[in-house]
């Protein structure tokens, strides 16, 4: 994570961990435009869902004034992370996704779980 302490940030737009969980949630929205549409109401919906709750719980999170909270909320989002990757998974088995779009997003949840992590371990990583 770059030298930007947590106390000096003053929007949650700052965060390294919401910056990058944004750009995951961009690219899972592209790439859902091209799954089956008999998919609409399950593995895409799944995905989407998974996606805003990262950088849901991001914002959650950093609102929180209670560290034990803050922690809670990150948490959650490095799951939200995981799941991420075990449906994209599934899309690219299933075809609904193509070797290089699975490599980009599969890299930049790999990116995000880390930043999250670092957030849920309270810098501690």
């Amino acid at each position: 994570m770059s030298e930007i302490k947590i106390g000096q940030i003053k929007s949650f737009t700052e965060l390294p961990a919401w910056q990058e969980g944004h750009q995951l949630v961009l690219e899972i929205f592209q790439a859902t435009k091209n799954f089956s549409p008999t998919e609409v109401y399950g593995l895409t919906s799944q995905i989407k869902r998974s996606a805003l709750a990262i950088t849901s719980n991001i914002v959650e999170g950093f609102g929180r004034k209670v560290f034990k909270e803050k922690v809670q909320f990150y948490s959650f989002a490095l799951k939200s992370v995981r799941e991420i990757q075990n449906y994209i998974l599934i899309a690219r088995d299933l075809g609904y996704l193509d070797q290089a779009t699975f490599d980009k997003i599969a890299m930049q949840s790999g990116v995000v779980n880390k930043l999250c992590g670092e957030l849920a371990h309270g810098g501690k990583r």
